[in-house]
């Protein structure tokens, strides 16, 4: 597959100036006026491993800017207090998806790889069936990491990678099972299994391989014939070992996918509403800013990357607006989980940029800087502009929040724990707030659960990368982390002996939540693998 590396390729073919500044900002209070007839589209841009602080709009302070997405913050209304489910990629892309917790899934801990079975479910709900059965045009164009289900030559059953609990490991051993996949047949499981009428992306983060351009369900035919790359142990220009397209190279691949979301949003007529799930694979490793962007921010490659990340933004707004879908269409921006450390912490620290916004741990820790993430929805005349809002929210709430939108009932058995966030979009004045509580959840599976000020930990570390590391707590460390958020949003004082009803309070409500099979009001549901969790001891401390 022949790719471009010029961001402002496609918007140039279609007549259209690309830039990197923004072409305009609403200040009014949106009044929400009755809605058009027309179901509005839905774009929802996920970035990979990017933080709060990397947003200018969250942080003034940032050591560089981001214009295209301050836009959306201008024109719309970003929450403060939003989370993704998990402080990893798999898990997180799993709820965005179902509006259901990752950990009831089969998968309890950890992130998959380019060959790793599906995730999904095969029958199980997402938004883009859910929008699909109610007439919209679905597309996907990123990256997928939920699982694929391979063809596998002669009925070898091991072509499947081997989990990955770190996808930031340094590993060159080629995936397991990879000399097993027929890469030229097609496979099962992935977007067009679940609702998305068109792909076009890779099997999992970029430094995972296949890496092969991914075209609805089969790999793209110009990728063959498939070449061995040796992997690339640069902490910043991390990638393995593996199977790759005859042409695939990683520097492509952001401005690809810009390029193919643009040329999507670009094809629609505007005669039928369409959803775009837009999965990016920066700024994850590796770390990769095309030489249009390469020293743009005077900072570090990282800089560069999230610069680059700013720019297809601030382009799909540019065609966003030529095709005269402004008004009609929903922009939402989030990012998966915290900044990873592959970002260089201390050559950013030189800049004085923190990519974690002074919150505590990072990717993959339970603390608030494994999950709590950027989150902005722009819809001109219906949502709040230029807000922000302080409701308590994750990215699973896209599914309960897109059937408010359009009128639409969602099943029983679907988006067991999501809430529609519209009343804070519009402005609204709930008599609650919208969640009684949320989950979250970290790499090796740990709990914690949050309500209003207080977060409960129900492990004595980080659950994660960050000190301590799971299994290195001090000796005689308390099993529970307790803090008030509004108080110490660092998590610094553990106030679990002070206040023990609310460890009580909180910790039946988790496991509530966990048996239940669902947070949400309706008929208790079955969690993937059953409702036991005989794993997590921590249970038997609430009575």
């Amino acid at each position: 597959m022949k790719t471009n590396t010029t961001l402002a390729c496609s918007l140039a073919a279609l007549g259209l100036a690309a830039t990197s500044q923004s072409a305009g900002a609403a200040t009014a209070t949106a009044s929400a006026p009755a809605p058009e007839a027309r179901k509005p589209n839905i774009i929802y841009i996920l970035a990979d491993d990017m933080g709060l602080g990397d947003v200018s709009a969250y942080n003034p302070n940032a050591a560089w800017k981001t214009p295209g997405i301050d836009r959306l913050a201008r024109e719309g209304t970003r929450f403060t207090d939003a989370h993704s489910s998990s402080a990893v990629c798999t898990p997180s892309r799993y709820s965005i998806l179902t509006g259901r917790y990752n950990w009831r899934s089969a998968r309890k801990s950890g992130v998959g790889g380019g060959l790793s079975e599906p995730m999904l479910e095969p029958k199980r709900a997402t938004v883009a069936s859910f929008l699909k059965q109610n007439g919209y045009t679905t597309a996907m164009i990123g990256k997928w990491h939920l699982g694929l289900d391979w063809t596998r030559r002669g009925g070898n059953t091991s072509a499947r990678d081997k989990d990955r609990t770190n996808d930031g490991e340094k590993k060159h051993r080629r995936p397991s099972g990879e000399q097993a996949v027929d890469y030229t047949k097609p496979f099962g499981g992935g977007p067009t299994a679940h609702g998305f009428d068109y792909f076009l992306g890779i099997s999992a983060s970029l430094d995972m391989p296949p890496y092969v351009w991914l075209r609805n369900n089969r790999a793209d035919p110009s990728s063959f014939p498939l070449r061995q790359i040796q992997g690339n142990d640069d902490a910043q220009k991390l990638w393995r070992t593996g199977a790759a397209g005859k042409t695939f190279a990683h520097i492509d691949v952001l401005p690809h996918l810009a390029n193919e979301a643009v040329r999507y949003v670009a094809a629609q007529r505007g005669d039928k509403p369409f959803f775009l799930y837009l999965a990016l694979t920066a700024p994850h490793t590796p770390i990769f800013p095309t030489t249009e962007f390469a020293g743009r921010t005077q900072t570090t490659g990282y800089g560069d990357f999230c610069a680059q990340v700013d720019a297809v933004v601030n382009n799909l707004l540019t065609v966003i607006a030529a095709k005269g879908f402004d008004k009609n269409t929903i922009v939402i921006f989030a990012t998966d989980n915290g900044c990873s450390p592959s970002a260089d912490f201390k050559s950013l620290a030189k800049y004085n940029h923190d990519p974690n916004l002074g919150m505590r741990g990072h990717k993959a820790d339970i603390y608030e800087g494994g999950h709590h993430v950027p989150f902005i929805v722009r819809w001109p005349g219906r949502v709040l502009a230029n807000h922000a809002s302080n409701e308590l929210m994750y990215q699973g709430d896209l599914f309960a929040t897109c059937a408010d939108i359009i009128g639409a009932k969602i099943p029983a058995n679907a988006a067991e724990d999501s809430v529609s966030i519209l009343p804070a979009l519009t402005g609204e004045k709930p008599g609650a707030p919208l969640h009684e509580a949320i989950v979250h959840h970290s790499n090796n599976g740990s709990f914690a659960i949050r309500q209003g000020a207080w977060k409960l930990i129900l492990c004595p570390d980080s659950g994660g990368w960050s000190q301590p590391r799971p299994g290195h707590a001090p000796r005689g460390a308390p099993p529970f982390q307790l803090f008030n958020l509004e108080q110490d949003p660092s998590e610094k004082t553990n106030l679990h002996k002070e206040h023990p009803e609310m460890v009580q309070r909180l910790g039946k409500l988790l496991i509530k939540y966990i048996r239940d099979g669902r947070s949400t009001p309706g008929p208790a549901q079955k969690n993937t693998g059953g409702n036991n969790w005989p794993e997590l001891a921590w249970m038997k401390q609430f009575k």
